[in-house]
């Protein structure tokens, strides 16, 4: 995969060429070409959903790895999704995940959470202003914001232009340490625990911002093991207290966590890519003027279901209500004095995500486009991928940039098949003809 930085890739020797991924792609970035699938880096926005339908695992996500990271930084802060609470079977108290993070060499511990309850409340006063442009769309979901900057230009102005709680616990957890330890920034490294690969992505290209203070990214599922067995060794006795957040901060694990946590009655939350495709086509036809805030998740269920967890999205919904029962509605509030505008909101705006161009010549373009229109009109319509693209549509641009030819969909082919064996009969029989004269 060439271009942009990327946290999915395809290892090549397990493909099959098998077309179920670019069947499912929500931007249509995949076409399979010599029996082999590609990616387009200008095009993917590493939602992980190839990663979840390909049958013979040949797409995966890209993690740093712990052990090769931790030796870098003097001091390490472990920043857990909350969506790692929901992994482990009969936890009743989210100090053991946090203690367990500690006994496997992490320094200290930022929950997620906390910086969760902090947008929320930061959220809350915004939405106040009304100075927004409604229906507010969550920018919490990375993959989301990267779809509706390459699908869905027009809403751009509707995201809500602040950072994710990634990007704020990582410069809080930052600013804590320096505090606490006297080390200089580089000495210090921020470790996200994630549940998906678009989140990787983020911490390495940032939306809204020029930089993110998250140093490594590791995946719930590759930490899962080692800090079980640590938290394993805890349970004969009461770890010692370090949970900083509540019912709000980890309820962000799950769809809707987010728009209830706004406390505003009038949100609408969908979650799994498909869903969210549907709501932003309803709001792109202006549909959803009812609604103020729209909270959008890539993965089936929110984060629980992200394509680097391992536990199934409705048990890990489960797990994270029972853990509400023991926590109060929220323990972190948004203070300027403590939290400075710039660690919350984006530094630049959102705007459209460029991608390939017809041609740089206005005129040129438009000729292409009414070739595409005319190629799409001739083929069947059926979409059905078997020439390595996901649309007849999307062949018909893989014809007219040059990527592929016409004669790859096999109706057309079999159609241009039959007429050489029709002309070619025609000659023989006239041939024969000729020759009883």
């Amino acid at each position: 995969m060439e271009g942009r930085s990327h946290s999915v890739t395809l290892e090549v020797e397990k493909c099959k060429g098998c077309t179920t991924c670019i069947r499912y792609c929500p931007t249509e970035a995949i076409r399979v070409r010599g029996g082999r699938a590609r990616i387009n880096s200008d095009l993917c926005i590493d939602c992980g959903q190839c990663i979840r339908v390909c049958p013979n695992h040949a797409k995966q996500a890209v993690f740093d790895q712990l052990q090769d990271s931790m030796g870098r930084f003097k001091y390490k802060v472990a920043l857990p999704a909350p969506t790692l609470y929901g992994q482990f079977n009969n936890l009743d108290d989210i100090d053991f995940v946090l203690a367990g993070l500690l006994e496997m060499g992490f320094d200290a511990v930022f929950e997620v959470a906390r910086a969760a309850e902090i947008v929320s409340d930061y959220s809350r006063k915004l939405m106040e202003t009304r100075a927004l442009t409604y229906p507010v769309i969550s920018s919490a979901c990375p993959a989301v914001v990267r779809l509706i900057r390459s699908r869905f230009p027009s809403l751009c102005t509707h995201v809500m232009s602040i950072k994710s709680p990634m990007h704020v616990a990582a410069a809080l957890a930052r600013t804590e340490a320096m505090e606490k330890t006297g080390l200089a920034r580089d000495e210090i490294g921020i470790f996200f625990i994630s549940p998906c690969p678009a989140k990787v992505t983020d911490a390495r290209e940032p939306i809204g911002s020029m930089s993110s203070e998250v140093d490594c990214v590791v995946s719930v599922a590759n930490i899962y093991k080692p800090l079980l067995l640590r938290m394993n060794k805890l349970k004969d006795g009461d770890p010692r207290h370090l949970a900083s957040s509540g019912i709000m901060g980890i309820s962000w694990a799950t769809s809707g966590g987010e728009a209830s946590a706004l406390l505003e009655e009038k949100y609408l939350a969908a979650d799994g890519i498909e869903n969210v495709i549907k709501v932003l086509e309803e709001l792109e036809d202006d549909k959803l003027s009812d609604i103020s805030f729209i909270e959008l998740n890539a993965c089936p269920g929110g984060c629980v279901g992200g394509a680097s967890t391992l536990e199934n999205p409705f048990v890990a919904k489960a797990r994270i209500q029972m853990l509400r029962r023991f926590l109060p509605v929220s323990r972190n509030k948004y203070e300027e004095r403590e939290v400075p505008p710039h660690i919350v909101d984006w530094h630049f705006p959102l705007d459209e995500q460029p991608t390939e161009a017809l041609a740089e010549d206005i005129s040129e373009a438009m000729r292409k486009m009414q070739e595409i229109e005319r190629l799409t009109a001739e083929l069947p319509g059926l979409d059905c991928g078997a020439c390595g693209a996901p649309s007849c549509e999307a062949l018909a641009r893989d014809v007219v940039a040059g990527r592929a030819k016409e004669n790859a969909c096999l109706f057309v082919l079999k159609h241009k098949l039959g007429e050489l064996f029709e002309d070619a009969a025609t000659d023989a029989l006239t041939d024969a003809e000729e020759d009883k004269k």
